[in-house]
């Protein structure tokens, strides 16, 4: 009796244990979202997914240790880089990202290689230019374990993560890239 006592208090004090472990390393608030104002020397030029040298540095000396740091801090595994253009027409009616997207990804052909067809796809291809920093800098040695997805919103959303009203002109404050963390989990279909 009395060892089945001992026993019961052990599984008890060890289900505590590891009840408090867990506390200690899933953080209880969500990850920051990292914010690249296109504004500046940080701005892209209308219409170019081309990456100023200002920001280029700006990415690998200080965006770069915050990705590293709240990878860690979060336990994340993948990064997301999402382009958020304003409501400005993109003016260039042939786009070929249907045709090139892939070898942009792949670093067989530059960014600058692209040509955007609409605000979707000018997000979308700035923030694959991010990503293609990133991915330089991984097969350096940094950023390791990390998987990186580009997305476009567009015109969608606002800073505040309202969706936007129709707008058709300039508007810098709606022009950014955000870097999201997350940690993805299996995939299941609904039925």
């Amino acid at each position: 009796m009395i060892a089945m006592l001992f026993l019961l208090l052990a599984i008890i004090k060890s289900a505590i244990a590891q009840t408090e472990v867990a506390e200690i390393q899933t953080p209880k608030s969500p990850p920051p979202i990292l914010v690249i104002e296109d504004e500046g020397a940080y701005r892209f030029a209308s219409g170019s997914a081309e990456i100023p040298p200002a920001m280029n540095a700006y990415i690998k000396n200080k965006i770069v240790p915050e990705i590293e740091r709240n990878t860690k801090e979060y336990q994340i595994n993948v990064v997301e880089i999402i382009g958020h253009t304003d409501g400005q027409g993109n003016g260039n009616a042939t786009n070929n990202l249907d045709q090139n997207l892939e070898k942009v990804a792949n670093a067989s052909i530059p960014v600058s290689q692209l040509k955007a067809g609409s605000n979707a796809d000018l997000g979308l291809m700035r923030a694959l230019a991010v990503v293609r920093i990133l991915h330089d800098l991984q097969s350096k040695g940094q950023l390791k374990g990390l998987k990186f997805r580009a997305y476009s919103a567009a015109q969608l959303i606002l800073p505040d993560g309202n969706f936007a009203s129709v707008n058709r002109k300039p508007d810098a404050t709606r022009r950014r890239i955000e870097i999201r963390f997350t940690r993805p989990g299996e995939p299941i279909k609904v039925k």
